[in-house]
């Protein structure tokens, strides 16, 4: 049902594009960038979609009985729709997964058919004011990059782990010169903390947070600031250095991603929930075909002091937080959240012939009491990655990608069927993308 009146909202925006078909006209189209529609000069409705086969083989040769397991999926199959009326500077945008699954992780909710739905206002050419749904600015630079627009088969480690991938709420854009080809790109985001829009009760507090950007050798070729392949091959270097800071007040999951999920109560019985604080820092870098990328982040959280009860999944509370055997609030609290911090490191190369190889190393350090120790989804700290693809011309239109992610198990984990897992851990991607 939900499918359903996401789609009616789909046909009813198209169908104000009808209002002026006569003066119609179809802007040059580039595969990959989607198809744009201008009527009487000051109506733009764009049309985008991406399709995404995937097959994945995990490998892990230090068992004998199951050495593998495999898996055949559809990653992604978005639809998009975006577009804007210049004279009453107002834009909307409203993106569908249909696989309803997401950049989640294994530990992730599915059915995420909503992906983004949100309308904004631009007073003037620098500042723009959205309200809705969108990817959260506070979140590594991997998130703010379309699916289509990745160098390798998937994001890495780090930002799958401590993103809250999509946010509702309150977002300002902002955008100034610094300097003689500087510029300077604040984002400010007020949410509800709890990730993608909340069909129950919202738990906890709003979440506070931003980015700035710099840019200090100017804007990026065709929106590259935003894709990861140095497609373009800058004829000159480009460089975009961020950071990021949130404060997300009373989280209710193990990061801000969902709402409800893990509560806590006071002796009266009132929600008592944990803040959560999340830094981060970021770099991309590109120069003739060679692309760099960078990412840092940092979350922490502070478990107030009267926290007596945790709520069972059946709905009862309990009275104990038992750590090693020890009643312990603190660490049991902190060890349900995603804390620690983490650091992606990926490079890579695109030839003329629309051949791309890239290489990625992601590292994990869990804190003391931390959800990334956990034996099926995390305990994991080292990942490389080893990506080859080829682009069907010098766009995103259409390519293939294999990749391949050697991972480095600590002891007491688990494999993706909840065997103990003895060795080491491989992983291997294959997946077509076709993007209007």
């Amino acid at each position: 049902m939900k499918i359903l009146t996401l789609l009616l909202a789909l046909i009813n925006l198209l169908s104000v594009g009808t209002l002026h078909a006569q003066t119609a006209k179809v802007r040059p189209y580039r595969p990959g960038d989607g198809l744009s529609i201008n009527a009487a000069r000051k109506y733009n409705v764009r049309l985008s979609g991406i399709i995404q086969p995937m097959v994945e083989t995990r490998n892990y040769p230090g068992l004998k009985e199951q050495g593998n397991y495999t898996r055949f999926r559809m990653r992604r199959m978005i639809a998009k729709v975006a577009g804007n009326a210049a004279k009453e500077k107002i834009g909307y945008q409203v993106q569908v997964d249909l696989t309803g699954s997401s950049d989640a992780g294994g530990d992730g909710t599915a059915n995420n058919y909503l992906m983004d739905a949100w309308v904004s206002y631009e007073p003037n050419d620098n500042l723009e004011l959205v309200v809705g749904q969108e990817n959260a600015p506070t979140d590594s630079r991997e998130l703010g990059m379309s699916s289509n627009a990745l160098s390798l088969v998937e994001r890495s480690q780090v930002a799958l782990a401590f993103s809250s991938i999509r946010e509702f709420g309150f977002f300002a854009n902002y955008k100034l010169n610094a300097g003689r080809n500087g510029i300077l790109q604040p984002h400010l985001a007020i949410t509800n903390g709890d990730g993608a829009n909340v069909f129950t009760k919202d738990h906890g507090g709003l979440k506070y947070g931003g980015r700035l950007d710099y840019l200090p050798f100017g804007a990026f070729v065709h929106g590259g600031q935003y894709r990861q392949a140095d497609i373009e091959h800058e004829l000159t270097p480009k460089l975009v250095i961020g950071a990021t800071y949130s404060l997300n007040k009373g989280i209710s999951d193990r990061r801000g991603r969902q709402s409800g999920t893990i509560l806590y109560l006071d002796s009266l019985g009132n929600e008592s929930l944990p803040d959560y604080t999340k830094v981060g820092v970021d770099f991309l870098f590109k120069y003739r075909g060679f692309s760099m990328l960078g990412e840092f982040v940092n979350a922490e959280a502070t478990v107030p002091g009267d926290i007596r009860q945790r709520v069972r999944a059946d709905g009862s509370a309990a009275t104990t937080f038992l750590v090693n055997g020890i009643q312990d609030v603190p660490s049991y609290v902190k060890g349900r959240m995603i804390l620690g911090s983490g650091f992606n490191l990926q490079a890579g190369y695109f030839f003329l012939n629309g051949i791309s190889i890239d290489g990625r190393y992601s590292k994990i350090n869990p804190a003391t009491n931390s959800f990334l120790r956990n034996a099926l989804f995390y305990n994991r700290t080292d990942y490389y990655s080893l990506c080859l693809g080829k682009y069907l011309g010098r766009h995103y239109g259409a390519k293939v990608q294999a990749m391949v992610t050697y991972a480095r198990p600590k002891a007491g984990s688990e494999t993706i069927t909840g065997q103990a897992l003895t060795g080491n851990e491989i992983t291997s991607m294959l997946m077509f993308t076709f993007a209007l």
